[in-house]
This record gives structure tokens, C-alpha cells and sequence, in this order.
């Protein structure tokens, strides 16, 4: 199936400097391996875009729109309570990751690219009217209004092996029953942020819909490859349009601010399984993105599996 990889410096210029584990190398580390792999020579290399501010807008509200913009100005302060600085173009750059998932997306809804990969997206914390935990724009929350309002798609499921729960895309879907919500990460009694928990299944019209399994410190491959289980029959039971996954390579173990312990591989199991469903439901379309991973030899191994995987 093809495939397109975004890649860019606009795209790796989201990260907070020197000593923050959200730096800017990142996608450097990741780049490296694919061409160490020669997956480079495999997939479609697309350029980073950069989102207006009526995309952005189909998710954030216009207050938290017009303080990113103002912080982004003077490049001091935190963004939200001291996770995630502000600094000189912070707009422009946090822009950038969602104009390059929202590009991806137009790619696979025009019929010019089967699967996409963007390294430095998935940054699930964001809310509505707010930054969260690294995430100053939630790219997964505009792409998933933009699916429904721009290309008329309702049924979407959204696959999540970050170590962090998606906080920022549960809460703001818990009452969608349309929108499926897969979640295996850590469990919040000890990680960040807190939430998750197995009876969080979404609520109103959408109760019982979501699937959140939380995982103790320590769980590694066959813990995951039985929650894997779980995850693939309910996602294939929803049938949905199009798939979103967030790869976070935080769950990878020797991360240094999370306590999992899978391998790369698991992140290659999830990606073709996901390919696997996609194929027999809607016409192979994987979007994947980088989520979290804060170990750069991690990061690279597992978002090249993620790559591999969505290669076939």
C-alpha cells in the first residue's frame, strides 16, 4: 500500500529546547533509522503544511486560539500550568503539526496515498480551551471535526498505545458514540494525567462505547498483546471509516519519565493489525502519528515499526 511519510525541519521544529524531553531532535532520531533501514527509499516523503486558523478553529475554541497567539508573541511564559513553555513562533510551529496531519488526511480521502505517517503529531493532551502535557494544538481533535464536517465521514476510530491516556481526545468525544476510542496506556493512579480508568467507557448517548484499559508498571509485551486482543475485536466490531492512530513510543521500556516496559515490536503488531482491519472496512486508510517518546533510540525503533508496518 502506499505510503506517505511527512518530514521536515517545520515539522521537527516542535519541541521546547535544550533538556525538555519534548526537544526538538526527535524527528532527527527517528529520521536517521529510517534511513538506516533504507525506508526512506519505500515511502512517498511529503512537506510539513502549516493550518489556518479556521482549521484550528473547528476544534479550539477562539479565547485559547487568540492566547497561543499572543504567547507565541512574546515567547515567555507556560502555555498551560508549567509542562509546556512558550516560546517565539509557538503558533506557527504547533500550526504546522496539524496542517500536516490535516494534509495527510486530504492525501488518503483524495485517493492519492493509502496510509499516512507524521512523526511529530498525536499530541492528545490538548483540550478544547486549552494546553496540556507537551500539547499546545490537539491535531487528533481538529482532524477528527475536519473528517466530519469537511469530508462528511462519521464513523471513526481512534487507537491510542501512548503511555499517557488521551485525556484531551476522550474528554472531548465521551458523549460521540460515533467516534470509537481505543486507549491501552499506563495506568493514571501512577502516570500522568491521571485519568482512564477501565469504567471511563464515555458517557450520555456514547456510554459504554470507549475502551480504556489501563496497565500497571511493568506490563510489557504479553500484557499488551492481550490487550491488543480486546482493542482489534472492538474496533473491528464498530466499523469504521477511518482509523487514527496515535504511536506513542513512550510505552517502549527504558523511557525516562514512564514506567512500561513493551518492545518496538509491539508498536509493528499494532500498526498491521490496524492495516489488517482497515483493509477489509475502509479502503486500507491508516493515518498514524508519533504521540509521545522521550527516548530517542525508542522513538526511532518504534515509529520505524509503526512505518514497516503500514508499508505491509
Amino acid at each position: 500500500m502506499k505510503t506517505t511519510l511527512f518530514i521536515g525541519g517545520d515539522l521537527g521544529a516542535y519541541g521546547f529546547g535544550e533538556g525538555h524531553p519534548f526537544g526538538p531532535d526527535r524527528m532527527e532520531a527517528f529520521w536517521r533509522e529510517t534511513q538506516n533501514q533504507n525506508l526512506d527509499q519505500r515511502v512517498t516523503l511529503a512537506d510539513p503544511v502549516t493550518a489556518d486558523a479556521d482549521a484550528l478553529a473547528r476544534f479550539h475554541t477562539t479565547e485559547y486560539l487568540d492566547r497561543v497567539q499572543t504567547l507565541s508573541r512574546s515567547g515567555h511564559g507556560y502555555i498551560d500550568g508549567g509542562d509546556t513553555p512558550a516560546f517565539k513562533g509557538v503558533f506557527e510551529v504547533a500550526s504546522t503539526v496539524v496542517g500536516s496531519v490535516l494534509k495527510g488526511c486530504e492525501l488518503m480521502l483524495e485517493g492519492l496515498t493509502t496510509r499516512v505517517f507524521v512523526p511529530i503529531a498525536g499530541l492528545h493532551h490538548a483540550r478544547r480551551d486549552s494546553a496540556a502535557g507537551f500539547c499546545v494544538f490537539n491535531d487528533i481533535g481538529v482532524l477528527i471535526e475536519t473528517l466530519r464536517e469537511v469530508y462528511q465521514l462519521r464513523r471513526i476510530a481512534y487507537v491510542d498505545i501512548d503511555a499517557h491516556h488521551g485525556d484531551g481526545v476522550f474528554y472531548a468525544f465521551e458523549q460521540d458514540p460515533d467516534l470509537a476510542f481505543a486507549d491501552i496506556h499506563e495506568d493514571g493512579r501512577f502516570l500522568y494525567p491521571g485519568t482512564g480508568a477501565a469504567e471511563e467507557t464515555g458517557s450520555g448517548a456514547a456510554l459504554g462505547t470507549k475502551l480504556n484499559i489501563p496497565l500497571p508498571p511493568g506490563a510489557g509485551d504479553s500484557d499488551f498483546y492481550s490487550a491488543w486482543e480486546r482493542v482489534a475485536s472492538y474496533i473491528e466490531g464498530f466499523e469504521p471509516e477511518f482509523i487514527i492512530f496515535q504511536a506513542g513510543a513512550d510505552s517502549i521500556q527504558g523511557d525516562p519519565i514512564t514506567h512500561l516496559n513493551f518492545s518496538p515490536a509491539a508498536h509493528g503488531h499494532a500498526a498491521r493489525r490496524l492495516c489488517d482491519i482497515a483493509d477489509k472496512m475502509c479502503n486500507g486508510r491508516v493515518l498514524a502519528l508519533g504521540g509521545g517518546g522521550y527516548n530517542r533510540s525508542n522513538l526511532a525503533k518504534a515509529w520505524n515499526e509503526v512505518v514497516s508496518g503500514l508499508l505491509g
